[in-house]
């Protein structure tokens, strides 16, 4: 299996940009564009049409909290949270993104996915995003 790698470059601020090739067909795709009054190729100009900064990283090794959403994307958590959430899964929740790094529960808005993997255990420094980095999802 082919590892997919985001393109990393250094930014005036501190902090690397980081692009995510992210294929936008999640389960949630659709109803958080219509919650939203947004049809789903707005819904992905949005998200895509932003740099995130990466605030911190909790919930899961490697899960960057990422912010902040365009206000017109209405995505609150799930009332009740999947059991299994896919590793690669890009989400939305309460104006923030994010990538799930593993095969995990989650509550929020599955809008996409990428094949970037976000965490890996044997590398020096194991998460891909760190706290002050910048976070592009590019639409593929």
């Amino acid at each position: 299996m082919r590892v997919a790698k985001a393109p990393l470059r250094a930014t005036r601020e501190g902090g690397r940009e980081i692009e995510i090739p992210t294929h936008y067909d999640g389960p949630d795709l659709l109803e958080t564009a219509e919650r939203s009054e947004l049809s789903v190729d707005g819904l992905i100009a949005l998200h895509s049409g932003r740099v995130y900064r990466a605030f911190f990283l909790g919930f899961l090794p490697g899960f960057a909290y990422c912010g902040v959403l365009d206000p017109r994307i209405v995505a609150p958590r799930l009332v009740r949270p999947r059991e299994r959430v896919p590793a690669g899964s890009v989400a939305v929740a309460d104006g923030q993104t994010s990538i799930y790094p593993f095969d995990s529960p989650g509550g929020w808005r599955l809008i996409g996915r990428t094949d970037v993997h976000i965490f890996d255990s044997t590398k020096e420094r194991p998460a891909l995003i760190r706290p002050g980095d910048h976070v592009r999802f590019v639409a593929r």
